[in-house]
């Protein structure tokens, strides 16, 4: 990283028209770890911690919501020994970050099927979200066991079953109360939806949520993703024209 170039970039940023809401999907752990002939892990842990330079980063300048794709629900048809390793890596994560969360007022929060994760991992997650719930200054948003078809069928059925109960007038539907029984009910749609790797698909994440976002895709693996491409890409998106269907 070229901390003098980064220090520039961030002077560049006009505070004003920062992204509420970033969206990530950390990819290429896994060819980053091939390219140096290592185990699949190895480049997990290196992601690992691409993710604290950007909560860094977000944190510093004034970003409040980072959604974070870490787990897919397609995810677990992986091999049984890589889930067990990213899963050990996810706890041993938590327990590293917490004090930082607190340290930084930051917030964490799981959109996903929790109860698909092990009991350990869960425990882990729950006892951290408790104990950041009441941060203020940023919200990490991890998508874990997360599959955005999945969001919507679990959506479709909360509605319904208020509709059915009486609690819910069917005419009374509209986007806003989809909105508010989706994973991300309170949090701002992402302004940016960032895909390292260069694949060029959403994979499923945040389908209802992504509609307006600003979508930048880079070659770069996920754990080569720094600081200074991470503060060029919000530089990009401060000169984008966000006409949200309008002229």
């Amino acid at each position: 990283m070229n901390s003098n170039l980064s220090s520039e970039i961030r002077r560049q940023l006009n505070p004003e028209r920062l992204p509420a809401h970033v969206a990530i999907i950390m990819d290429g752990n896994g060819r980053w770890a091939k390219k140096r002939f290592l185990n699949r892990v190895k480049g997990h842990e290196k992601g690992a911690e691409t993710v604290r330079t950007v909560v860094r980063v977000c944190r510093e300048i004034g970003v409040k919501h980072l959604t974070l794709y870490a787990f897919s629900t397609e995810n677990w048809n992986r091999p049984k020994t890589e889930i067990s390793a990213l899963m050990t890596l996810l706890k041993r994560f938590l327990e590293s970050e917490r004090q930082d969360l607190m340290d930084k007022e930051i917030r964490l929060d799981v959109i996903g099927q929790l109860e698909r994760l092990p009991e350990d991992v869960r425990a882990s997650l729950v006892d951290v979200m408790n104990l950041t719930s009441r941060n203020k200054a940023m919200n990490v948003h991890l998508a874990l066991s997360y599959g955005g078809r999945a969001e919507l069928v679990r959506m479709t059925r909360l509605i319904a079953a208020k509709a059915k109960a009486g609690g819910l007038d069917p005419d009374s539907i509209d986007e806003s109360v989809v909105a508010d029984h989706l994973y991300t009910a309170g949090a701002p749609d992402p302004d940016i939806m960032i895909r390292t790797s260069g694949e060029m698909r959403i994979s499923n994440f945040l389908l209802w949520q992504l509609a307006y976002s600003e979508i930048f895709i880079t070659e770069t693996l996920w754990p080569d993703f720094g600081e200074e491409e991470f503060l060029s890409i919000l530089k990009e998106y401060q000169k984008r024209d966000r006409r949200f269907g309008k002229v």
